[in-house]
């Protein structure tokens, strides 16, 4: 099966730019001859609020967009994580992390290197020197990576090159990370289609590095990505809910329906108006603009 989805956090409803992401992962499989599937990236219990899973599914639905499957929680999943993790560490391409993030913001790095990107501290550390810090802190799990970079073709935005450095496979607290989990659910469930907004560009290359490692050079090729651009507001910056009526809620309280924000959403995207059926006839994908939409009621 070959599949696009839409992965939203349960930490609270979805606001426009959310919504209008969901709209074209929707377009974009429905175009394609794809099911969409849903998938809840609940792991951080700190972050999960209550019911909030219910919200976002009804105000998907509201504004016309369905799924092929019912949803699947990365919470429930740990056993084909942890199968990910094994396998990684059989070849020897694990290791145990240390650092605090203070000290990884600290720790000197080489001049080429990307912002964020872990220096490789604890990369060789002795035996000894594992137990010691063992005994100070419970360690997180990272990948040894084997490349520097790695490039992914992306529909919108053509070739993307970054850098690849040894992320998080399963935090200190024993959780997957979001990398490895969304690169093993991708695979799992069939998904062969990306579309996210592009403030997460930079991480498909790594992604599909380690869905390479994993699963082959076939099954990281056959992705195809789209990375969308963001709703921002009107000081330019990424929308967020603290930016005042972003929420199909809380547009409602200003006699604003579900359904003009639909419509709204496709006029952004040179689209009609309209049922998303109906717009499904004039989508392409090259003529999507390449700017971020400016949101304001």
């Amino acid at each position: 099966m070959t599949a696009g989805r839409y992965a939203p956090s349960p930490s609270g409803d979805l606001h426009v730019g959310n919504l209008r992401t969901a709209v074209l992962a929707w377009l974009f499989a429905r175009s394609t001859s794809r099911p969409l599937l849903l998938r809840y990236e609940d792991l951080d219990a700190s972050r999960t609020v209550t019911g909030s899973d219910r919200r976002q599914r009804e105000d998907l639905e509201a504004v016309g967009i369905s799924f092929d499957a019912e949803p699947l929680y990365q919470s429930q999943r740990s056993r084909v994580y942890d199968d990910a993790v094994a396998q990684l560490r059989q070849r020897g391409l694990v290791y145990e992390c240390f650092c605090t993030r203070r000290e990884i913001q600290e720790a000197p790095r080489a001049p080429h290197a990307p912002p964020g990107a872990y220096p490789g501290t604890c990369r060789q550390l002795s035996p000894d020197q594992r137990r010691r810090r063992a005994a100070q802190r419970r360690p997180a799990l990272r990948l040894r990576a084997e490349v520097d970079e790695y490039t992914v073709t992306d529909r919108l935005l053509g070739q993307i090159t970054a850098a690849v450095d040894d992320v998080v496979l399963v935090r200190n607290d024993g959780t997957a990370a979001y990398n490895l989990a969304a690169v093993v659910d991708d695979q799992l469930t069939g998904v062969d289609q990306v579309v996210r907004a592009d403030d997460l560009a930079d991480s498909a290359p790594r992604q599909a590095y380690l869905r390479e490692l994993l699963y082959g050079a076939e099954a990281a090729r056959a992705v195809e990505y789209a990375h969308v651009p963001l709703v921002v507001n009107a000081e330019g910056r990424r929308l967020a809910k603290r930016d005042g009526a972003v929420t199909l809620e809380q547009l409602a309280e200003q006699q604003v329906t579900a359904e003009q924000v639909r419509d709204r959403l496709l006029v952004s995207l040179g689209l009609p108006p309209g049922p998303l059926p109906q717009a499904l006839e004039a989508f392409d994908p090259a003529a999507l603009p390449a700017e971020p939409w400016v949101w304001s009621l």
